[in-house]
């Protein structure tokens, strides 16, 4: 047979030897490129987290700060026309305060005779970017600095909607990515522990975890929040709902490792190493989580969604994150009302972005699960 060079060989066949040499993670993301709606939910995801992270650049407020001249205010939709004419800049009308005949209460209407324009980069409330970068520049604002805009309203107190949805979303999914993090740690630890020893400590390791399994979540949320101190600041409630949450979301992981490292155990290459003097530690990390570690990505990124929902389940009904922390289930605490369904839907946008990232994670596990399939078609 003679040998033939790279240069010599088709199209084709280039790409041929190019993914039969690759390696197991390349072929990973060839496949996961090939799935669309992945890319595109991975897309949303990376938004949402660049705007949580940089939240004190995109939003133009703060989550205290307070207009009180735009109580329950609607949204306000920049435009380009108007019965005056068009322009160029995107611009909003000014706001006039008036009194409604039936309930008496001061209500904020439009004024289509004053134009405020939106501009970009614009000076407002001075902030520290992750907490490090001192600046009074936001993405947007407008042109007259005692104006304020407020894209998806404001609610009862004045707050605008558009900002605290932009740093909820920053506390919701990291407590989502520690929350994970932390149950995988465990999940890793115990389910390698019970699948590679078997035996004995398999059998007491799987009572702990069906003990925790049926332990009621919701009563167990309840004496949790009862028991943290009043007195503590909002930063130590978060860190001990994070903890909370991976604490006890461990156990379906576990037993799927533990499940799969049973299933190879008793592999050749296992008794090999064993035979050779390699410590269990090793011979777990570097020659039974490899073979598949992909599996374990897919149930690693299908955990977020349940993680995110547990926080925003539990701060909604009161048992979470507590005010002047904000997260989507803390702002959807303030939508429980039909007077909110009523006169200020706007107040329900914070579950578009549970229902976005939820769809977007389950999307994602979805691709990984197709790209890490050994048996998927690979052409």
């Amino acid at each position: 047979m003679t040998d033939v060079s790279p240069e010599q060989l088709s199209a084709e066949e280039k790409k041929r030897l190019k993914y039969y040499s690759a390696s197991q993670w390349t072929l990973i993301w060839w496949r996961f490129r090939r799935h669309k709606a992945a890319m595109v939910a991975v897309m949303i995801l990376g938004l949402m987290a660049l705007s949580g992270i940089f939240a004190e650049f995109v939003a133009p407020y703060g989550t205290t700060t307070r207009d009180t001249s735009y109580l329950d205010g609607a949204p306000q939709i920049p435009k380009f026309c108007d019965q005056n004419g068009c322009s160029i800049q995107p611009f909003i009308h000014g706001v006039s305060t008036k009194r409604d005949p039936i309930t008496l209460r001061a209500i904020s209407v439009p004024d289509p005779e004053k134009r405020v324009y939106v501009t970009f980069f614009a000076k407002g409330e001075p902030v520290k970017v992750l907490g490090l970068i001192a600046t009074d520049r936001h993405l947007f604002g407008l042109s007259d600095p005692k104006a304020k805009l407020h894209l998806w309203g404001t609610d009862d107190l004045g707050r605008d909607v558009f900002s605290r949805t932009i740093y909820a979303t920053r506390v919701s999914l990291s407590i989502g990515v520690i929350g994970v993090m932390i149950s995988f740690v465990l999940a890793l630890i115990i389910g390698g522990v019970a699948g590679y020893a078997g035996g004995v400590i398999d059998n007491v390791i799987q009572r702990v975890t069906e003990v925790i399994r049926v332990v009621p979540i919701i009563p167990l949320y309840m004496g949790l929040a009862a028991a943290m101190p009043k007195e503590w600041s909002t930063t130590q409630v978060y860190f001990a709902m994070t903890l909370i949450l991976g604490l006890f979301g461990w156990p379906t992981l576990a037993r799927r490792i533990r499940s799969q490292l049973l299933s190879i155990r008793n592999e050749d290459y296992v008794v090999a190493a064993r035979l050779a003097g390699a410590r269990p530690t090793r011979i777990i990390s570097r020659h039974m989580l490899p073979s598949f570690t992909s599996f374990i990505i897919v149930d690693l990124v299908i955990s977020f969604p349940y993680m995110i929902l547990s926080e925003t389940a539990l701060s909604f009904v009161g048992l979470g994150l507590r005010p002047p922390t904000v997260s989507w289930g803390v702002l959807l605490q303030q939508a429980q009302s039909v007077r909110v369904i009523e006169q200020t839907p706007w107040l329900f946008i914070p579950a578009v972005f549970v229902v976005v990232a939820v769809l977007a994670f389950t999307v994602i596990g979805d691709g990984l699960r197709d790209a890490a399939d050994p048996y998927s078609d690979s052409h």
